[in-house]
């Protein structure tokens, strides 16, 4: 491959034939088509694969413990239906990012379907930028999720004992107990991450029930007209409805990484078929959980000022208490949400650091060559992980600057992610309303659904109709989501309470924007092909 500076760049282009018909072969067939060569172990079924979807996201759990960020901004009835809002743009958003799954199961995920729909004019830049927006938002995401796990220990540890006095190391300590915890299962113990994923599952569901029926058979119980009707604007904006976008953000989180499983695409068996189903079951599965533990908390709710107001720092955990009358009681219920979670943060891990990978496989990110590499022992990335790991424990520290950073860091984690959504989506909608796209056929022995290639359908994709209403109700609710997360929780904002995930943002885009104009345009030229048919 020339550089555009005439400079020659080594790509290994071998030309190789189909073969076979086993459901391994298969997979590697798939994975050529793209132009890939298949280094990574395909080790996860469909079982291992939910429990993993499930289990990155975590509905039921990551409401709880962000529930007060749309209570504050919109009240019981915001929730409610701020949740309903979201439940239903999920599911929209990732049955289309499905359907592009199907078509290209590559752990480069959004950046490699950006780079296949788009105008060949438009290709390079686009899947560029719209890598970094995945990268940030991944890699923020780990921080976030490691936050919350070490404030969340640090709760329980005030809860249990009333001389505790909390300190900004203590909290830092158990941020990077937590994020190591994650790594040496991807890591060390590697090849139990698949059976992991899967008993993490049955603990996901059956804690479900530990958590609800405590708090709905104990608990006070509210009034409808309580819950479906009560709108509240602790953030002082104009109207309710404005507060209700605002507040949005809780609910938003609540189903967050989804498209984790993307990211592990190239170690899934039968995986164009696996992935999509796994992921679209899962956002059913999560939202109702995490439905029935909204009205369950929202009817149970207690005294919500002293809930608001806790020193554990988490509501969830004063709520649990009003409701079962016993601080045992409440620590078991609170020990089940931060299993759970710390057990989220292996998924995490996963996946941010096989996307940094697979970015760095087609040459995008300061030091690809090493990034690239993959543990020829374990087939796990492990360089990319253990660079997320450092990028993570980095950002601990200007969370730890500010008891509200952590909002930022979760604004900006959506505005990554949901930027690199919006954008597939998009392009999608248009192949798919220009006809562009043929039929599913298995038989293909060319490179397709790469840039300048036939563009073809997966084995799994909704129906014409619905996957149309599907991709515009996605962008309309992606674009709202991307707007009202770079707002401030407060009206008027102080420097406290402002949401600086815009200006963390402009500095990622700025960085990745001058190493693309002074390097990576000379050598990045969209999804490498290492292999041709």
């Amino acid at each position: 491959m020339n550089g555009s500076n005439g400079k020659v760049y080594s790509q290994p282009t071998n030309v190789v034939e189909l073969e076979g018909m086993g459901a391994r072969q298969n997979d590697d067939n798939d994975l050529v088509r793209l132009g890939k060569k298949p280094v990574l172990k395909r080790n996860f079924g469909f079982m291992s694969m939910l429990g993993f979807s499930c289990t990155v996201v975590i509905t039921w759990e990551a409401f709880l413990i962000v529930f007060a960020q749309g209570f504050a901004n919109g009240g019981p009835a915001g929730v409610v239906y701020g949740y309903i809002f979201v439940w239903l743009g999920n599911l929209c958003v990732f049955a289309t990012l499905a359907e592009a799954a199907s078509m290209a199961p590559t752990s480069g995920g959004q950046y490699h379907w950006v780079s296949m729909l788009s105008p060949p004019k438009f290709q390079k830049f686009l899947s560029y930028i719209t890598g970094w927006f995945t990268v940030l938002g991944w890699q923020a995401f780990v921080a976030s999720v490691g936050y919350l796990n070490g404030t969340m220990i640090q709760g329980l540890i005030i809860l249990t004992d009333s001389t505790y006095q909390p300190q900004a190391w203590h909290n830092l300590m158990l941020y990077w107990a937590v994020i190591f915890f994650g790594v040496t299962i991807n890591t060390v113990v590697s090849s139990w991450l698949p059976k992991f994923e899967s008993v993490v599952l049955v603990l996901h569901i059956l804690g479900f029930f530990a958590i609800l029926l405590p708090l709905v058979i104990l608990g006070p119980h509210g009034e409808p007209s309580d819950v479906f009707g009560t709108f509240i604007n602790s953030g002082n904006w104009p109207t309710n409805g404005l507060s209700f976008f605002v507040g949005l953000l809780g609910n938003v989180f609540a189903f967050f990484g989804a498209d984790g499983a993307f990211h592990l695409a190239e170690e899934i068996k039968n995986a164009a078929v696996v992935v999509p189903k796994a992921i679209v079951f899962s956002i059913i599965l999560n939202g109702a959980m995490g439905f029935g533990i909204a009205l369950g908390l929202l009817f149970c709710i207690g005294d919500i000022d002293a809930a608001l107001h806790t020193k554990t720092g988490f509501p969830f955990i004063e709520i649990f208490q009003q409701a079962v009358h016993s601080t045992t009681g409440a620590a078991l219920m609170t020990a089940i949400i931060i299993t759970l979670s710390l057990c989220a943060t292996v998924a995490v891990i996963a996946s941010g650091s096989r996307q940094l990978w697979a970015f760095s496989r087609d040459r995008a990110v300061p030091g690809w060559q090493y990034l690239q590499r993959v543990n020829s022992r374990s087939a796990v990335p492990t360089t990319a992980v253990l660079v997320t790991t450092v990028i993570s424990c980095l950002l601990a520290l200007i969370v730890l600057g500010s008891s509200t950073a952590f909002n930022d860091i979760v604004s900006l984690s959506v505005v990554g992610l949901f930027g690199s959504y919006l954008l597939t989506a998009a392009l999608l909608l248009g192949r798919r309303l220009r006809g562009d796209i043929k039929p599913y056929a298995d038989s293909e022995k060319t490179l397709t659904n790469v840039s300048g290639a036939q563009l073809t359908w997966g084995p799994w994709r909704m129906p014409s109709l619905l996957g149309i209403i599907a991709n515009i109700f996605a962008i309309f609710y992606l674009v709202i989501v991307f707007f009202f997360s770079l707002w401030p929780p407060t009206n008027p904002p102080t420097a406290a309470t402002m949401n600086y995930s815009s200006l963390m943002l402009g500095a990622t885009m700025l960085f990745s924007l001058l190493y693309y104009v002074f390097h990576a345009r000379k050598v990045y030229d969209g999804p490498v092909i290492e292999l041709n048919i």
